[in-house]
């Protein structure tokens, strides 16, 4: 199973933000998306997802034409997590959260036992379980996004497109959410997200992409394709790639800024 892109443009009708992309995201593969404010990783998701209409070339579902797939179909297989926002009505997480359930009921139908379970379950697995009768505007920004990611989580879909759904979370609650995609991936699940830390990347990533006014510069393994003379070129700043053995002997690259940046 694959979500793919071929030779797409993408971006709006008065203005196109990349031309001629190639990607694709296999089930049971995290694929990390990296590039600098502003070069097109949002409307690139948003287009993947079918949110945005794309300006040309091709995305496919499991083969077939996104556009061939029915609303409630394509919603059942893909799920969106998006940078939290404030423009929500004052549901309760647990309220947001049975929403990813939309799909697999209907929008006017109230949610059977079987939703409540899942989304019970969704925010157990986010440690917000505490806070599900909680409105939405009385929770942290932080707390309201580890609910859209257990909305997503609720929908059951194969594949997760999550736009840095670590903005506005501390340490602790960042490390929560890599070890979920890791084991969303364990579980054949196919996520794709976008991060502005490289190191998150080299946590949790099969492959990266990196993105760049709208074109991807390069792709492939993290190990290999997250150097220093690359991600220096992706961010027009001097960037040193560097390896630190923690006290389990186990071995993690970080990334920090050169000395004469």
């Amino acid at each position: 199973m694959t979500l793919a892109a071929r030779a797409l443009d993408f971006g709006f009708s008065d203005h196109t933000v990349g031309r001629g992309l190639d990607c694709a995201l296999e089930a049971g593969e995290v694929v990390c998306l990296l590039g600098p404010n502003g070069s097109g990783k949002s409307t690139l998701m948003r287009t993947l997802l079918g949110l945005q209409r794309r300006l040309g070339g091709e995305v496919t579902l499991e083969g077939r034409d996104l556009d061939a797939w029915g609303a409630a179909e394509r919603a059942r297989r893909l799920a969106y997590v998006p940078q939290a926002a404030d423009s929500y009505f004052d549901f309760s997480l647990r309220e947001l959260v049975e929403m990813g359930r939309t799909a697999h009921r209907g929008v006017f139908e109230s949610p059977g036992k079987r939703d409540r379970e899942i989304a019970a379950a969704a925010l157990e697995r986010l440690g917000i379980a505490r806070l599900a009768d909680r409105p939405v505007h009385a929770v942290s920004g932080g707390e309201r996004q580890l609910a859209l990611i257990a909305r997503a989580l609720a929908t059951e879909a194969g594949y997760l497109v999550m736009d840095e759904p670590t903005a506005n979370l501390d340490y602790g609650n960042q490390s929560r959410v890599l070890e979920e995609i890791a084991r969303l991936k364990d579980e054949g699940i196919g996520v794709l997200v976008s991060t502005h830390h490289p190191e998150h990347a080299f946590r949790i990533a099969d492959r990266v992409l990196l993105l760049a006014a709208g074109r991807l510069t390069a792709q492939g393994p993290a190990q290999a394709t997250l150097t220093s003379e690359a991600l220096s070129a992706l961010y027009g700043r001097p960037i040193e790639v560097a390896a630190v053995t923690l006290a389990d002997g186990t071995e993690r690259r970080v990334c920090v800024p050169s000395a004469n940046a």
